[in-house]
């Protein structure tokens, strides 16, 4: 059982054409699951938001402050284009 809605990050950039479906689509999993889920939109603006927020490039999925890939999950060099 959870015990708190999940925190569910969309990391983007200016003008992606991925993030909304991404959006779309994520929200279409939290309804079909009934699981609490917060979902938010994070815009990543400049290499230092890049890498405080653990950005990999656009759009980066993140469930409670973790990526949803686990193969880039031991990556430390974040990036912004």
């Amino acid at each position: 059982m959870i015990d708190r809605p999940l925190d569910i990050a969309v990391l983007y950039t200016h003008g992606c054409p991925a993030t909304p479906d991404t959006i779309g689509r994520i929200r279409e999993c939290v309804d079909e699951s009934g699981i609490p889920a917060q979902v938010r939109k994070v815009l990543i603006e400049s290499q230092e938001d890049a890498d405080r927020s653990r950005f990999l490039g656009s759009p980066t999925v993140q469930v409670n402050g973790v990526d949803i890939d686990p193969s880039v999950r031991g990556i430390r060099v974040f990036g912004f284009m």
